[in-house]
């Protein structure tokens, strides 16, 4: 039996209608689980409109950003959806960062609430000296007054009754640009719900949720992956088990332990998973479906985990700024023995409109390579404070570039062949050259330094740093590598160094990138992994 009629959906028009929703009509359903702690329904409702009313005790204003710098945990759904119900904006912070990545989106998103793991304590006060800015910080794991259980526990249970509207931004990720500061990317409470309220009306099998479903949350929740997920399963009715971070024995152990049914994950996540020992003794009798994304999964990997999980596969292709899902390349495209279709990134989730372009934005024919645009109510509501890269990124029709070149076949099917801008997808996180530039290029010894992505067999991509030294100066691969590492997170950090006399240009000056990318991508059918 399906978890919500049609009714029950549309009468969701915000995060914190699901809450509202679900605490009437399964109160003693479980929510979530975490390290031992089991979350009604009914619960989480109280426990959304405890944090609505701490944040207003606190000061906290409607549109005013609250930060969150921890590993996954079950209270994060909470302060989302709490702070959704009085207007707050969560702003998820990725814990792999450096202070100085912190602090600045600290400073940028204007945050006066830090909720922090306490592992992550230290990194979280060098942040905010860093930032100068005056942040509360409350710690996520202390058992004292001080700590969130407490803090959430001191306000009312009761629903705090702010008009919150659909077009209110409720969350906001940051991502990178091929230039530039990272952005913040504002999402609204339509654009995380509406595509995937009418994925279920539309009954499309894949999207179809029952009444016993249990979701893992695996992924970041600095990332759309991760937060997105938890998102479509508490809309859903679902159970969310909540994994602190991903670890392939705790991923395995849950899925048995816990009876997971879905699960969201990238294919180099779903690689780490099948090898390892025993992963083809554990129980997978209830797992109904496992959503990837970041990355086509190669044919080889495919038939591997048919194998070992033995259940359908289902391919999520978006980015952040269209809530992490744009088509899907259902099970029944997927096919062990290979087929074109394999190569897609699949067709449209309803209610979504693509278009392959030109520069000139020109809409091209079924089979011509151009960017993809996509129009729909999951397409953020813009760029923090950053109206210049909004108005490049949407123009006045709400048609979004992605940034990615493709094409679609005569059955609508898309094909991702290459990237117009130079994002790096390595294991999910994404990469900028730019940002990467900037940290190596202050090196003493180095005159000019291109990034690029390369193919890597565990990660999808693999950073690399093409370097030319300055006249005499000496430096070596591990010298560049000791000094990226000071500067910028590290994930971001080359796997590698290539030093070169001079990098390739074209009569404009600007590097050429293709060029440098070409020796590496030679024999691949597309220039992305």
């Amino acid at each position: 039996m399906s978890t919500l009629n049609a009714e029950q959906l549309e009468a969701i028009q915000t995060l914190g209608d699901i809450a509202r929703l679900h605490a009437r009509v399964r109160p003693n359903a479980v929510a979530m689980k975490f390290e031992g702690r089991t979350t009604t329904y009914a619960a989480f409702d109280a426990n959304t409109n405890r944090v609505a009313h701490a944040l207003l005790a606190a000061g906290v204003s409607k549109d005013e950003r609250i930060g969150y710098l921890a590993k996954n945990t079950d209270y994060f759904f909470e302060i989302l959806i709490g702070g959704a119900k009085m207007g707050a904006v969560t702003l998820p912070i990725g814990w792999r960062l450096a202070p100085a990545e912190i602090a600045y989106l600290l400073e940028n998103g204007e945050v006066s609430i830090l909720f922090v793991g306490a592992e992550f304590a230290d990194l979280a006060r060098q942040a905010i000296e860093l930032s100068g800015r005056q942040v509360r910080v409350i710690e996520l794991d202390s058992a004292s007054d001080q700590g969130f259980a407490a803090w959430r526990d001191c306000d009312s249970a009761n629903d705090p009754g702010v008009d919150i509207r659909a077009s209110d931004t409720a969350l906001q990720l940051y991502t990178s640009g091929t230039t530039g500061r990272p952005k913040g990317v504002m999402l609204t409470n339509a654009n995380l719900l509406k595509m995937w309220i009418r994925a279920g009306l539309a009954e499309i099998d894949c999207y179809r949720w029952i009444d016993g479903d249990v979701c893992l949350v695996a992924m970041p929740l600095a990332h759309i992956g991760g937060t997105g997920w938890g998102v479509v399963g508490l809309l859903n009715g679902a159970s969310l088990v909540v994994l602190r971070e991903f670890d392939p024995p705790s991923v395995l152990r849950l899925i048995a332990l816990e009876r997971i049914t879905k699960l969201f994950m990238v294919p180099a996540a779903l690689n780490f998973l099948i090898q390892m020992p025993g992963a083809r003794d554990v129980d997978y009798n209830r797992l109904k479906i496992i959503f990837y994304g970041a990355s086509p999964i190669p044919v080889d990997l495919l038939r591997q985990c048919m194998d070992v999980f033995g259940c359908g596969f289902c391919q999520q292709y978006g980015m952040t700024e269209a809530c992490g899902t744009i088509v899907y390349l259902p099970p029944e495209d997927h096919d062990p023995n290979g087929n074109r279709r394999m190569k897609s990134a699949g067709r449209p989730m309803p209610g979504i409109e693509i278009k392959i372009i030109d520069k000139d934005g020109n809409t091209l024919p079924s089979e011509a390579v151009g960017e993809i645009a996509t129009r729909s109510t999951s397409n953020m509501a813009g760029y923090w404070k950053n109206e210049e890269a909004t108005s490049q990124t949407i123009d006045a029709d709400g048609w979004l570039r992605t940034g990615d070149a493709c094409y679609l076949d005569d059955d609508g099917y898309l094909y991702i062949q290459d990237r117009v801008k130079d994002m790096i997808i390595s294991g999910a996180e994404n990469i900028y050259p730019a940002e990467v530039e900037g940290a190596i290029f202050g090196h003493p010894a180095v005159a000019e330094v291109a990034i690029i992505g390369v193919p890597d067999e565990r990660w999808g991509e693999a950073v690399k740093a093409v370097v030319v030294l300055k006249p005499g100066a000496e430096a070596n691969e591990a010298d560049i590598l000791q000094f990226a590492r000071t500067r910028i997170a590290g994930f971001k950090v080359p796997k590698s160094v290539d030093f070169v006399d001079a990098l390739p240009r074209n009569a404009s000056g600007k590097v050429l990138k293709r060029s440098l990318r070409a020796p590496y991508w030679a024999g691949k059918d597309r220039n992305v992994n």
